[in-house]
């Protein structure tokens, strides 16, 4: 049993969630990092002693629980989970396959509140737990060629208010981190290309320097380490460069 509680973080596997993995591994706290690429995670500069590294797709709710059952059976209940995983899919409305829709929506939207779920009763039950999940600027300000993406990390904000609402009584934490464009693999996905070049295009206009993934993952401890009493509702980070 490890002297620090457990932290969850979904989407380990690049971007956000290696770097925040590395950040909560560095400060000895036991993890239990979920991709569905887990061959990536291995290859992280991670102590593995106290990492348990499960493959999970979290719009599967029963592969997701059985996930963080095992890891709260070693290490004990989960004191963070950082809703982290995501997909980003550009497109027009008119031309997007609905099949890329559907695969924001559900990894987007019902994977937080898959994650959500799992945790909150037992946080509740103990007075006690953080959650923060990770959505976008493109959340609350909309940007061309994002109607579904935007639609699910818009989501993602109206589900995180509620639920801090819900919980606040219980002494529970619930944030939001919005990050601008970041130099994440989240690009690689986009199969549109007439969206890829101009998403390209406006990157070029900010000097071609977009948001470091360490500084998100910063972001989320200096969030977490606050006394339990304090929650910080919300962050939107990004590249000083960056106007929208």
């Amino acid at each position: 049993m490890a002297n620090k509680p457990l932290i969850v973080i979904t989407g380990a596997s690049s971007g956000f969630g290696a770097k925040t993995a590395q950040l909560f591994n560095q400060a000895g706290y036991p993890l239990l990092l979920l991709a569905r690429r887990i061959e990536k995670i291995k290859e992280l500069p991670l102590d593995f002693d106290n990492v348990l590294i499960e493959q999970v797709d979290v719009s599967n709710s029963q592969e997701f629980k059985q996930a963080v059952k095992k890891a709260e059976a070693i290490y004990g209940p989960t004191d963070l989970l950082v809703n982290n995983a995501g997909i980003m899919l550009l497109g027009n409305i008119v031309t997007q396959p609905e099949d890329e829709w559907q695969k924001m929506l559900q990894t987007n939207i019902i994977g937080v509140l898959n994650g959500m779920k799992i945790v909150l009763e037992d946080m509740v039950r103990r007075n006690s737990g953080t959650i923060i999940n990770i959505s976008s600027i493109a959340g609350f300000k909309a940007f061309t060629d994002h109607a579904a993406y935007g639609a699910s990390k818009f989501g993602v904000h109206g589900l995180t208010e509620t639920v801090r609402q819900e919980v606040a009584n219980s002494n529970v934490r619930i944030s939001l981190v919005s990050p601008g464009a970041a130099d994440t693999e989240l690009l690689t996905h986009v199969t549109n290309e007439k969206s890829l070049d101009d998403y390209l295009a406006w990157k070029d206009s900010m000097g071609g320097v977009t948001l470091d993934p360490e500084k998100v993952a910063e972001t989320i401890k200096f969030i977490y380490d606050m006394p339990q009493e304090v929650t910080i509702r919300e962050i939107a980070i990004a590249a000083t460069k960056q106007q929208a």
